[in-house]
C-alpha cells in the first residue's frame, strides 16, 4: 500500500480519448464516429486538441460493435499512418462479446491495450472478467510487448491488479499505469472522495488516469487534476457537454480537458511524453 503522500504529481497531463465505445448508437448520437474515415478524423482532430492516446473500439458496416480482426488490423494500420498518437485497443468490446475474440484483439498491433481486472455489473448487463481470463490475457500483452493499461471500475479490480503483479510481474514497458473507471451503475461511484481512496490503493509507483461516465465527467476531472492524475474522455463515455447541451465532437471534449489542465498548470502531454512515461516503443 501506498501513501498519497508519496506520489508526485506529474508536470503534464496525458490526455487519453475514447471516441466511440460499443455502447452508444450511432442512430441516437450522429456525431459518434463509427466508420474508419470517422474515426481517422477524430484522432486528427483530437490530437491537434491535445489528446496523446486513442483508446479504441471498432464499429462494422452496420454501425454495430465488433472484434473482426481484419477490421481492427486495417483500424490500427491507418490510424498509426494518419496520426503519431498512441493506438489503445480496447480488449473488452461489447459485453456479449466472448473471451477468445477479446484475446485475439492483440494480434491487431497496438501500441496499448485496456485490460479490466475484474468483473462488473454494467448497468442492466454484466461485464465479464474472471481471474483466468485477466491472467491470461495479461500474459499475452507481455508476450507481445503491447503496454496495458489497468481499467479499474471497483476497489476488488485494484486488489486482483496487485495479485496480477505479484503473480506474474511487472507489465511489458516496465511502468504501471491504471485508469480509475468511474460513475458506472455497479461501479465505483464518480466523486472526489472515492478517486482519493482509490489511488491511495494503487501499486507503489504507478500513474493513473480517471475516467468520469456521464454526468460525473466534469466532477471527475476537477478532482483527478486536483491530486496529480491524468485524464480519459471521449463519446465512449459521455455524449452531453453540458445540460441540454449535446456533445457536438470528441475534439471538444478533449479541448475542454486540456483548458482545464493548462489551468491547473499541468499542461497535455504530447505522445512522445506519453510514450516516455508510459514505456510505449516509437513506430517511427
Amino acid at each position: 500500500m501506498t501513501s498519497q503522500s508519496s506520489r508526485r504529481p506529474s508536470p503534464a497531463t496525458l490526455i487519453t480519448v475514447a471516441p466511440t465505445g460499443a455502447e452508444s448508437q450511432k442512430s441516437d448520437v450522429p456525431a459518434l464516429p463509427v466508420t474508419l474515415e470517422e474515426l481517422v478524423t477524430t484522432a486528427k482532430d483530437c490530437r491537434a486538441a491535445g489528446a496523446a492516446v486513442v483508446h479504441i473500439h471498432i464499429r462494422d458496416s452496420e454501425h454495430q460493435p465488433t472484434l473482426d480482426p481484419v477490421r481492427l488490423a486495417d483500424t490500427v494500420q491507418a490510424v498509426r499512418a494518419g496520426t503519431d498518437l498512441i493506438i489503445q485497443l480496447s480488449t473488452g468490446g461489447a459485453v456479449s462479446d466472448g473471451f477468445e475474440p477479446r484475446l485475439a484483439v492483440l494480434d491487431a498491433g497496438p501500441d496499448a491495450c485496456s485490460l479490466t481486472c475484474g468483473t462488473v455489473n454494467f448497468g442492466d448487463q454484466v461485464f465479464s472478467n474472471p481471474w483466468p481470463f485477466i491472467r491470461e490475457l495479461y500474459a499475452r500483452t507481455k508476450a507481445l510487448g503491447v503496454v496495458p493499461e489497468f481499467e479499474l471500475f471497483d476497489f476488488g479490480h485494484i486488489a486482483t491488479l496487485h495479485r496480477l503483479l505479484d503473480d506474474l510481474g511487472e507489465p511489458h514497458g516496465g511502468h504501471i499505469h491504471c485508469d480509475l473507471v468511474m460513475g458506472v451503475p455497479g461501479g465505483m461511484p464518480g466523486d472526489a472522495a472515492t478517486l482519493v481512496q482509490a489511488v491511495a490503493a494503487l501499486p507503489a509507483g504507478a500513474t493513473w488516469s480517471a475516467t468520469g461516465i456521464g454526468r460525473s465527467s466534469v466532477p471527475v476531472i476537477f478532482a483527478a487534476l486536483s491530486v496529480g492524475g491524468h485524464l480519459r474522455v471521449g463519446m465512449e463515455d459521455t455524449v452531453t457537454f453540458a445540460r441540454g447541451r449535446p456533445v457536438t465532437s470528441n475534439a471538444e471534449l478533449v479541448q475542454r480537458a486540456a483548458q482545464l489542465a493548462a489551468l491547473a498548470q499541468r499542461p497535455a502531454m504530447s505522445p512522445d511524453q506519453a510514450r516516455t512515461m508510459l514505456g510505449v516503443a516509437s513506430h517511427s
